[in-house]
């Protein structure tokens, strides 16, 4: 079982639909529900891939599952901080495998749980740890799109033209960076000093995450329909790769506590 893909599958999908979700509430450029369920395909697809474990069939399934866990930087501070989620979730994964699930089916199964954790805990993490797993993200695409805008079009949307396996193209160095910010995002929003998002705080996220979206009309017009529907993209792949890069540059560039407020926003906003 890939636990790896499972724990960080999460955070990609979290943040690349963080001022998507937001959009969709606020409805400034009208219906993007599509994108968020796409989204969260992309954030799986990609760290399934990125992390694929070598073969352990001569290992037993407790074996393999504990083997796993022990490696893995994030399921460790998941085990401190919640020990009995971890063997809720542990224990559904061991009984799917033994009933012969294959381990897509186990990821699809407990995913969404893994998922809600990570996005809890991105939403009440300090600016700066915040702001530091969106940069990883962007890092990633922009790895990928170093090969090639194809190759990028694919790693975002798996289901459109098929993927690619990034586990070729994205550097170590990129994916280590990642588990770092990870954990210490993990980490630091745990605990009575974890960030406290406040109404001012929501209403200037509010401000800033409308300036965002104002700044792309210009530059995309038209092609911002791809945020409603990736299949419009699929013989624009430049372009596509392109808009979502900018739109996660567009709020780095802003301060740290803006940016982070619009992540925060999105993440707890109904």
């Amino acid at each position: 079982m890939n636990w790896t893909h499972v724990l960080l599958a999460g955070y990609a999908g979290a943040v690349i639909s963080a001022v998507v979700a937001l959009i969709r509430k606020k409805g400034w450029i009208g219906r993007i529900s599509a994108i968020v369920l796409t989204l969260a395909a992309i954030a799986l697809w990609n760290v399934m891939d990125a992390y694929y474990l070598k073969n352990q069939a001569n290992q037993n399934i407790d074996q393999q599952l504990d083997a796993a866990m022990a490696s893995m930087p994030t399921w460790q501070v998941l085990k401190e901080q919640e020990p009995e989620k971890v063997e809720q979730i542990r224990a559904q994964a061991a009984l799917m495998i033994k009933a012969g699930k294959r381990e897509q089916q186990v990821i699809d199964s407990i995913q969404p749980q893994i998922l809600a954790i990570q996005k809890n805990r991105l939403a009440y993490a300090p600016d700066e740890q915040v702001v530091a797993v969106m940069q990883v993200n962007v890092a990633q695409i922009e790895a990928v799109q170093q090969v090639s805008d194809d190759a990028c079009y694919r790693f975002l949307f798996p289901e459109v033209k098929g993927g690619i396996n990034p586990t070729k193209l994205i550097p170590q160095t990129v994916m280590s960076q990642r588990i770092k910010a990870d954990v210490a995002m993990m980490r630091a929003a745990w605990g009575p000093d974890k960030h406290i998002v406040t109404s001012e705080e929501r209403q200037h996220a509010q401000l800033s995450a409308r300036k965002v979206i104002q700044m792309m009309v210009p530059t995309y017009g038209q092609n911002l329909e791809i945020l409603n529907d990736p299949r419009k993209g699929a013989e624009k792949e430049k372009i596509t790769c392109n808009l979502y890069k900018d739109l996660w540059r567009n709020v780095l560039a802003l301060p740290q506590n803006e940016a982070a407020g619009i992540i925060r926003m999105a993440m707890t906003a109904e």
